[in-house]
């Protein structure tokens, strides 16, 4: 089979390394608006050629590891395409990219989110270990047909991804509240502490403890913003009950409520036992 990645970031050039070694494939193209990110694609060897956009008709499955905004357009731009051939995108929210889907890619199009990834971003950032043992959840997949639901259950089965269905309304609605929302945190904790503090009480004071709550801060902001704009509703409703959540506790350390602090923590504990 012959494979294109539009997007050659983390997500697509992790993806890219990974599938060059797979025995079912026979060559991997790559395609970015950003030509930089061509050129270190190619040099770093995460594809084995560049595609042209008018040339992705000759590939059987068709990759889209872009910002969500850009999946939209992009997905708008891919009808010259045949029916057989797959068309995957790899957004972080769902509703919107299926709602804006042109009718005619409907049963060759598959919504997949790999729960994988890290701070970092562009071609240099890609790691050939990134999808082991991650999850990669499959939404409304039942639209497509047999063949593209094969081919995308043995590509993610081949990365050695854990696969899962999801209806793409309960996929959004819990995403937010358990990835938007940490990464809507962590702008929000590194933004206040630099308006607060010096670089150099920062640098001297940011133990493991800062380092770990604002490492999301340091995520791409173009990936990011589209993302908070196409799931805003869910987000919005997970900040809300955030608060209260946080309210809670400052109503606990302002009455000095040792014991209830002592139990919500232990609550808190319990994570320990799923993650």
């Amino acid at each position: 089979m012959k494979i294109a990645i539009i997007g050659l970031g983390l997500i697509g050039g992790s993806l890219g390394l990974c599938l060059k070694e797979n025995k079912l494939i026979s060559t991997v193209y790559g395609l970015d608006l950003d030509k930089k990110h061509e050129e270190e694609a190619l040099k770093l060897g995460l594809i084995h050629e560049l595609i042209e956009f008018n040339d992705l008709k000759k590939c059987d499955i068709v990759f889209i590891a872009v910002p969500v905004d850009a999946i939209i357009k992009i997905l708008k731009k891919l009808t010259h395409l045949l029916p057989s051939t797959t068309i995957i995108e790899l957004g972080s929210t769902k509703r919107k990219i299926i709602e804006n889907l042109p009718k005619q890619l409907i049963k060759q199009s598959i919504f997949a989110h790999p729960m994988a990834g890290t701070e970092n971003s562009g071609p240099k950032a890609a790691q050939k270990d990134l999808y082991t043992d991650a999850v990669c959840v499959l939404c409304d997949s039942e639209v497509a047909d047999d063949l593209h639901q094969k081919r995308a259950v043995e590509l993610f089965s081949n990365l050695r991804m854990r696969i899962i269905f999801m209806d793409s309304v309960a996929h959004d609605e819990h995403t937010a509240i358990i990835s938007h929302l940490p990464h809507a945190i962590s702008f929000s904790l590194a933004n206040y502490v630099m308006s607060k503090e010096d670089k150099r009480n920062i640098a001297y004071l940011g133990g493991p403890s800062f380092k770990g709550m604002s490492r999301l801060a340091k995520s791409n902001p173009n990936m990011w913003v589209s993302i908070f704009e196409q799931n805003k509703d869910n987000l919005i409703s997970s900040i809300e009950f955030f608060q209260k959540e946080l309210e809670y506790c400052k109503q606990m350390i302002k009455s000095s409520n040792s014991k209830e602090l002592d139990e919500w923590m232990k609550k808190a504990n319990e994570l320990r036992k799923i993650l």
